[in-house]
């Protein structure tokens, strides 16, 4: 139970660190740089301690589906920057695709 706890802060984490990304302006305002780079650096970590219990792919694979939803969404929220059809699309496959990976492709770790 605990790596889940590891992945859902890396999530957050992660989110965070991606969420803001754009606030650095090419990492020429200090503080959301240092803010953004400990985040992705604790992101990390947490990512690397969640996989000492969760396999590799299935940890990878729900962090990067859910941050990248979670960062769309943010951006619609914080930047009124909506997805076409087509993306709209792509973001409902990934939430299946982790749906599937976690629920229905688990193999022996």
């Amino acid at each position: 139970m605990s790596g889940y706890i590891y992945l859902a802060f890396a999530i957050i984490f992660g989110i965070a660190a991606n969420g803001f990304l754009k606030t650095t302006d090419g990492f020429s305002n200090l503080y959301p740089t240092i803010f953004c780079v400990s985040s992705i650096v604790i992101c990390l970590f947490l990512l690397s301690k969640a996989m000492t219990t969760i396999p590799v792919g299935f940890t990878y694979a729900t962090y990067g589906g859910l941050t990248i939803t979670a960062v769309t969404l943010f951006a619609v929220i914080k930047y009124n920057q909506l997805p076409n059809i087509y993306g709209t699309i792509g973001i409902i496959l990934i939430i299946i695709g982790v749906f599937l990976v976690n629920y229905l492709g688990r193999i022996n770790s």
